[in-house]
C-alpha cells in the first residue's frame, strides 16, 4: 500500500499576485539542491488519523507555528514515488524567519558511526507562482495550479 501525506499550502495575495509558502528539506542530502525539491509543509499519517488534523500537526512540527482558519480542500495528488498527498490551502501570512522546525537524527557522514541532528526543514520562503512552480516538487505543481484557479489570480 502506498504511503499517504497531508499538508498545508499556505498562500497570500500581495498587489493582486498570488504567493505561496514552500519549505526546503533539511539535512545534508538536500543542502545543495534547490529546483524541484521544495514542498508544501506535509508529513505522513496513519489510516486512523484524520488527514486535515495530520496536515495541521505536520505544519506545526515543521514550521513551529499553529495554523487555523478556513481550510480549502485541494485535489489529492500522487507523487512520482507513489505517495498520495492530501492538501488544503490556507490564506495566511507568516514570517519565514519565525520558522522553528523539529529535528531528526541520522548517521553523518555515512558509515562514520557518528550521529548528528538536523532540522526537518532548513528554511521556508514565499514565492510567486512562476518561481514556486520551478522550486516545488514537480508532482505538487498541480496544487499551485488548482489554487490559482480557485483564487482567480496570477
Amino acid at each position: 500500500m502506498f504511503k499517504k501525506s497531508a499538508g498545508i499550502l499556505l498562500y497570500r495575495v500581495k498587489n493582486k499576485f498570488l504567493e505561496v509558502f514552500l519549505v526546503h528539506p533539511g539535512g545534508p542530502f538536500w543542502a545543495k539542491k534547490d529546483l524541484g525539491v521544495w514542498s508544501i509543509p506535509k508529513g505522513e499519517f496513519k489510516e486512523d488519523e484524520n488527514p486535515l488534523d495530520a496536515a495541521k500537526r505536520e505544519f506545526q512540527e515543521e514550521i513551529g507555528i499553529y495554523c487555523s482558519g478556513d481550510f480549502i480542500p485541494l485535489t489529492s495528488i500522487k507523487q512520482k514515488n507513489g505517495k498520495v498527498v492530501y492538501a488544503w490551502a490556507l490564506k495566511n501570512d507568516i514570517a519565514p524567519n519565525q520558522i522553528k522546525s523539529n529535528i531528526f537524527e541520522m548517521e553523518w557522514p555515512p558509515k562514520s558511526g557518528k550521529k548528528q541532528e538536523f532540522p526537518e526543514i532548513d528554511r521556508g520562503e514565499w514565492f510567486g507562482v512562476l518561481e514556486a512552480k520551478q522550486k516545488i516538487n514537480k508532482s505538487q505543481v498541480a496544487l499551485i495550479e488548482e489554487l490559482m484557479k480557485l483564487e482567480k489570480v496570477s
